[in-house]
């Protein structure tokens, strides 16, 4: 019995896990690749991976974390905060930029390790406790992450505060339900930057926007959103993906601090204008369908 008993414990961890973890098995080599973490400005810094942008607030109070990437990303983010000389176990607030696998999908076990409180757009809840289960897209394809219940619940333009900062919850949905952007202020002993962290709108369905019945506002979603970043004011930007505000393009490991890369703002409306132009031709398209 001594020899059973832990093969079957093993047996039902395994399946538990495949219940409320199941990520798509292709996924991109940079969304797990590690990446060098780094000070992007005043106390905003990179510690995600190559790809999936994960970003910790220091402040005078604890930090924030936003994102933690896939559910293998959990150890290269802790390791990253150290490597910057920070501790995880100082992160007082989680929060994230939109309720799917690939951005949050280690947010369950932060949670546990950290003790931090959960903020999240309210219109994201349900995705967060069913594990992507409700997903409009996602869950059809049963694409699932380990759920977890958020402790606050933000309507746009809401404010996550911490210590010395403060932190705008900016409502933009349409890729998910909740996704959000954030805006907030941060200095250096130069100069002060207003920040943006944007969720880019991009579309990830095929079918018609008519045809998501579990998500009926989706094009009109869509539409706000765009209306709304195509009015954002920010001196430095960055996204829920590192490839969306060409991270690599502007910077190579072991480059000196500079936020100035991260000034191009002609780039954020170029690449918001294109995901408009594929929103606008989905459209036409979907007309045109009989």
């Amino acid at each position: 019995m001594k020899r059973i008993i832990p093969v079957f414990l093993l047996i039902l961890s395994f399946l538990s896990n495949a219940q409320t973890v199941n990520e798509p098995k292709n996924n991109p080599e940079e969304w797990s690749k590690t990446y060098e973490p780094f000070r992007i400005a005043g106390n905003l810094y990179y510690v995600g991976t190559y790809d999936l942008a994960s970003y910790l607030i220091v402040t005078n109070k604890g930090n924030i974390l936003i994102n933690t990437g896939l559910a293998g990303s959990f150890p290269i983010i802790k390791s990253n905060i150290k490597k910057l000389g920070f501790n995880d176990k100082d992160i007082k607030i989680l929060t994230l930029t939109q309720a799917h696998f690939d951005h949050m999908g280690a947010m369950a076990d932060m949670k546990k390790e950290t003790g931090a409180k959960l903020y999240v757009d309210e219109k994201d809840a349900e995705e967060l406790k069913s594990g992507g289960k409700s997903d409009y897209e996602l869950g059809k394809y049963g694409v699932t992450f380990k759920p977890v219940t958020p402790d606050y619940l933000l309507k746009n333009n809401d404010k996550i505060k911490l210590g010395n900062t403060t932190l705008t919850l900016l409502h933009h949905p349409g890729h998910t339900k909740g996704s959000c952007s954030f805006l907030f202020v941060t200095k250096d002993k130069n100069q002060t930057y207003k920040v943006l962290i944007a969720n880019l709108p991009s579309i990830i369905i095929d079918r018609k926007f008519s045809d998501v019945k579990s998500y009926q506002n989706i094009q009109n979603d869509y539409a706000e959103t765009f209306k709304a970043m195509k009015n954002l004011d920010f001196d430095i930007w960055v996204a829920s993906h590192a490839s969306q505000f060409g991270l690599h393009t502007k910077r190579k490991e072991g480059d000196s601090y500079n936020p100035k890369l991260f000034a191009d703002k002609e780039v954020y409306f170029q690449k918001l204008g294109k995901l408009e132009t594929d929103y606008q031709e989905k459209i036409k398209a979907d007309s045109s369908e009989k």
